[in-house]
């Protein structure tokens, strides 16, 4: 349930940023972040159905996780799918992981693509990640490390671990960017903070290959980078 209510916290702010005039998905949200989903699905379809992008979008969540609802991935995709089509970035991102991973539809990188790639040019981080993958993997495009440590880039730059920890992989093999052990253990670093355990293991490892001198830079670089929020770090 914690995803769900996140993600339609996330949606009640942008709401509220956008002036929308949507009383019914605000009580909606009350409802919800009481636990109740019930509610929140009874305000939610009908203003959904007459196209209101906020509750679709926390629909398509809603039956995604199966939270207040029996879970079904073919009408998370109809919910996400009505969004995504009005451009919302959260839906579209959400189809893109539906189509990588066959949820609901027939798995589909080259959708999947499409879709993550229009919600990365909105600035969802997570959109962004999710096709630094793609084109690291060589899934739904041709195998492209400039381009996976692009995405990755701009995920990192505002704290998305997991591209933290991508990007420095790419420093460590020198793939999309030149091999930099420094700018490597900076980034997996980073990556590390909250305890990743793949993540502090490749650092680790790093670690042998590198002087004190380079170990100690990466730290420094790494501290200053927090400092920053993760701007401009290498």
């Amino acid at each position: 349930m914690r995803i769900v209510i996140r993600t339609i916290i996330l949606i009640f702010f942008l709401c509220l940023n956008e002036h929308a005039s949507a009383d019914d998905f605000q009580d909606g949200v009350s409802a919800a972040l009481k636990g109740d989903m019930t509610t929140a699905l009874k305000l939610w379809v009908p203003i959904a159905e007459q196209g209101n992008v906020n509750a679709q979008t926390s629909l398509g969540f809603m039956y995604f996780e199966g939270e207040g609802v029996t879970q079904d991935f073919n009408a998370a995709v109809k919910w996400f799918l009505l969004s995504a089509n009005q451009g919302d970035a959260e839906a579209q991102n959400m189809l893109g992981f539906i189509y990588r991973n066959g949820k609901g539809v027939s798995q589909d990188y080259t959708i999947a693509v499409k879709w993550f790639e229009l919600s990365a040019e909105k600035g969802n981080t997570n959109a962004q990640a999710n096709l630094g993958d793609m084109y690291k993997s060589g899934r739904g495009v041709a195998q492209d490390f400039n381009s996976a440590s692009k995405f990755y880039r701009l995920a990192a730059e505002k704290g998305h671990i997991f591209s933290q920890g991508q990007l420095g992989a790419l420093y460590a093999d020198g793939k999309g960017v030149i091999q930099n052990y420094i700018k490597a253990h900076m980034w997996l670093n980073l990556a590390s903070i909250k305890g990743d355990t793949d993540f502090i293991l490749a650092r680790d490892l790093l670690t042998k290959k590198m002087t004190s001198a380079q170990i100690e830079q990466a730290q420094e670089l790494a501290s200053k980078c927090i400092k920053q929020n993760f701007k401009y770090c290498d």
